[in-house]
């Protein structure tokens, strides 16, 4: 089984490098839409060594309303989600690889936008408004934007979808 899969991975975070380790995979319903904060409470469970066994967390990406979990057993994965604001339990019965294989191969996309680029809006509120970049969260894929027309600037953070660059500051 590999250990790195896609989104976000505990595994990466510390918690095992053994590939010799046959983990289960629990899927954990959550609220709808609370996938990453059901996410940031378990892997901050776990960094706190307060779940025993659980190998990785994943968030396979355009999945809503569930999450993954590697686990050394059922108990040890129910243990990890006990008490979890906006997660609603594990599904009754372990998830065979081969069954969520396909939405976990998602590679990262590189993205070329840089500080200080010139971009167009393309959803939301002000699409189509050019906006100059100020600052980039990578981790969120997140984009902080002030737009150009505007008498004031007030940043707006945007998905890095949301934009197109258009012009690049030389510098």
């Amino acid at each position: 089984m590999h250990r790195h899969w896609a989104y976000w991975l505990y595994s990466i975070l510390t918690i095992t490098t053994n590939l010799n380790m046959a983990g289960i995979i629990y899927a954990v319903r959550t609220t709808a839409n609370r996938e990453d904060q059901v996410v940031d409470y378990l892997v901050s469970k776990a960094e706190a060594k307060k779940a025993e066994g659980v190998y990785a967390i994943v968030r396979a990406h355009g999945m809503r309303g569930y999450i993954f979990i590697e686990a050394e057993n059922e108990m040890a994965a129910q243990d990890c989600v006990a008490r979890v604001p906006y997660a609603r339990g594990l599904l009754g019965r372990p998830v065979p690889f081969s069954e969520i294989e396909h939405m976990l191969e998602q590679t990262k996309v590189e993205r070329n936008i840089l500080k200080g680029d010139i971009v167009e809006i393309l959803t939301g509120a002000f699409k189509r408004d050019n906006a100059k970049v100020v600052r980039i969260n990578e981790v969120k894929e997140e984009v902080v934007v002030e737009l150009l027309e505007a008498a004031v600037p007030i940043p707006i953070t945007l998905n890095m979808d949301a934009v197109k660059v258009i012009r690049r500051d030389e510098q």
